[in-house]
Formats: structure tokens, C-alpha cells, sequence
């Protein structure tokens, strides 16, 4: 395990790169597949893992070259705190789902994603069209929603790239 970790730890980058493009797509299966449409807040957490993987995708271009490999830390750097950001988007989501503060007051999707079949019903008003709310969670899993796992899992990417950060200032000369 500890071997994995270091290894992790050692290709950051491409890392991190992956994690993003993971909660990227998990995010859009759950969207596609699974039928929960994003709120307003879903889809802020969604532009932190963009923000991300562009970021972990131009450390790699960027530090290719034996000359720059000693830039790698400001990508690590900017990486922690694009996740910390994460961290604090996604918590303040969760709050807003176990109402512990209010929501934005644009906590609804602005979808305009519509079928013939929905169209129909809201001709006939037979429609019930709610968007989603960044106050209601759409899913749970052990107790934590989207957004609460969304906490953890910033959390320890954040962390990761703390790790990556003060690795990188040890081995350099």
C-alpha cells in the first residue's frame, strides 16, 4: 500500500489528471444514465475538476522537459488549492442539503433540455416541472449525498497534493 502511495505521490500529475476525468465522468453517468440533473452548485463542483484536470494536464506538458521538472511544485501547489476550493464548494453544498444554511438563490438548474413527450404534458398541464434544488439531495449513499462525497474525496485529493508538494521540496536539490 505504502509502495502505491509513493508511486501516486511520484506521477501526481497524470494523477490527479485522472481523478478529475473519473469525477468528471462519474458526474455525467450519474447525469445521463442515471437521471439526476445538476443543480447550480453539481455543476460549480463539476468546474472545479475542469479547472483541475487543465491544470494537472499543463503541469505535465509544461514540466516535461528536464529543464522546467522543477516547476512540478507550483502545479502541485495550484492543484491543492483548486481542490481545497472544492473542498469548500461541496461542503457548503451539503450544509445547504441537511439545511444547515440556505442555498444560493439560483438553486435551479437551467436546463432547457426538453422532449416532445414533456412538451406535450406541458401543453396539456398535466407537466410537473420542478428543476433540481441545491437543497434537496437527489441521492444518498451510507448517509452522504453527491455533494458529501464530493467533500471527502476533494479532501483527499487536496491532501494528496499537499503530499505530491512537500515530497517534490524534499527530493529537490
Amino acid at each position: 500500500m505504502i509502495k502505491l502511495l509513493s508511486r501516486v505521490i511520484e506521477h501526481w500529475l497524470a494523477c490527479a489528471l485522472a481523478a478529475s476525468a473519473l469525477m468528471l465522468g462519474a458526474a455525467h453517468a450519474f447525469e445521463t444514465f442515471g437521471g439526476y440533473a445538476p443543480c447550480t452548485l453539481c455543476l460549480r463542483q463539476r468546474e472545479v475538476y475542469w479547472i483541475a484536470g487543465s491544470l494537472a494536464l499543463a503541469g505535465l506538458v509544461l514540466t516535461r522537459p528536464a529543464g522546467l521538472q522543477r516547476f512540478k511544485g507550483l502545479f502541485h501547489l495550484g492543484l491543492a488549492l483548486v481542490f481545497m476550493a472544492g473542498v469548500g464548494i461541496a461542503a457548503y453544498h451539503a450544509g445547504a442539503e441537511w439545511k444547515w444554511w440556505p442555498g444560493p438563490s439560483t438553486c435551479a438548474s437551467n436546463s432547457s433540455q426538453i422532449n416532445a413527450q414533456a412538451l406535450s404534458a406541458l401543453i396539456q398541464g398535466t407537466a410537473k416541472i420542478r428543476p433540481p434544488a441545491c437543497d434537496e439531495a437527489a441521492w444518498r449513499m451510507l448517509g452522504l449525498s453527491m455533494a458529501g462525497w464530493n467533500v471527502l474525496i476533494s479532501s483527499k485529493l487536496a491532501g494528496l497534493s499537499l503530499v505530491a508538494l512537500l515530497r517534490g521540496r524534499q527530493t529537490a536539490p
